[in-house]
């Protein structure tokens, strides 16, 4: 017997009731429990769980509208008051902007050295022993039937996109997709073979790379190369170049 999964509007139903909630208590409230959770996420960024970090930052982005909503309430609800309220969102979800972007700041950290130093520094004198990388190979599936998501629910692929239980919808990729070995990243073909697609679920980013093709896992990190026999490079050290799109 087949055991049905619970439709993906479920995952949405705690958010939205968390944005009626912030609309009707008072603006002063409800200001303080997003400044709560945003000193919590940076506090606590190394210490939070990949889905516990981006359910705060789902909260952050679905509460502030619902505490801009109270503060017009109170406000009066006329013009002025929806002026103040759009301000409001406008300043908001700058700061949050600035604040996501802190906390990505590791990811964006350049590298040492660029690609056009690699043969110098293959053809350098020995020094300290250095790390090897040794990459986990992804491992693609097909997910027209389904697949079970590491971090749980499931991922199935429906009218041209990926449909995931938590919510979340990801268009313009085809089969095969790869989940990395702890569930943090999903990898998938973008159409007619013209690169990968990377969504990173703890920092919720997506990365389209056109002209790639993922490499590998090491340390729960993406690596690609452009074609067999190029030396696999880093996800931040792709991000430098001019094919990669972020979203």
């Amino acid at each position: 017997m087949v055991r049905r999964r619970p439709p993906a509007w479920r995952a949405v139903l705690p958010l939205a009731a968390w944005l009626i909630l912030l609309a009707l208590l008072p603006w002063w409230l409800g200001l303080s429990l997003l400044l709560a959770l945003a000193i919590a996420v940076t506090v606590l960024q190394r210490r939070l769980a990949d889905e516990d970090a981006a359910l705060i930052r789902r909260a952050l982005r679905w509460g502030l509208p619902g505490m801009l909503f109270a503060l017009q309430r109170t406000l009066g609800g006329d013009a002025f008051a929806w002026g103040a309220a759009l301000l409001g969102a406008l300043a908001g979800y700058t700061m949050l902007a600035g604040l996501e972007a802190w906390l990505d700041r590791e990811l964006r950290r350049a590298p040492a050295a660029p690609f056009a130093e690699w043969p110098e520094l293959a053809m350098a004198p020995i020094g300290p022993a250095a790390e090897i990388i040794e990459l986990q190979p992804p491992a693609w599936q097909l997910a027209t039937g389904g697949l079970p998501d590491p971090l749980g629910g499931g991922v199935a692929h429906r009218d041209g996109a990926y449909v995931f239980e938590i919510g979340e919808r990801i268009a313009g990729a085809d089969a095969p997709v790869a989940f990395s070995p702890g569930g943090r990243w999903f990898a998938a073909q973008l159409r007619h073979g013209r690169g990968v697609l990377l969504w990173d679920r703890q920092r919720e980013r997506q990365h389209r790379l056109r002209g790639w093709r993922l490499d590998g896992w090491y340390r729960e990190q993406p690596y690609l190369v452009r074609r067999d026999g190029d030396m696999p490079l880093a996800l931040a050290t792709v991000l430098g170049g001019d094919d990669a799109d972020e979203t």
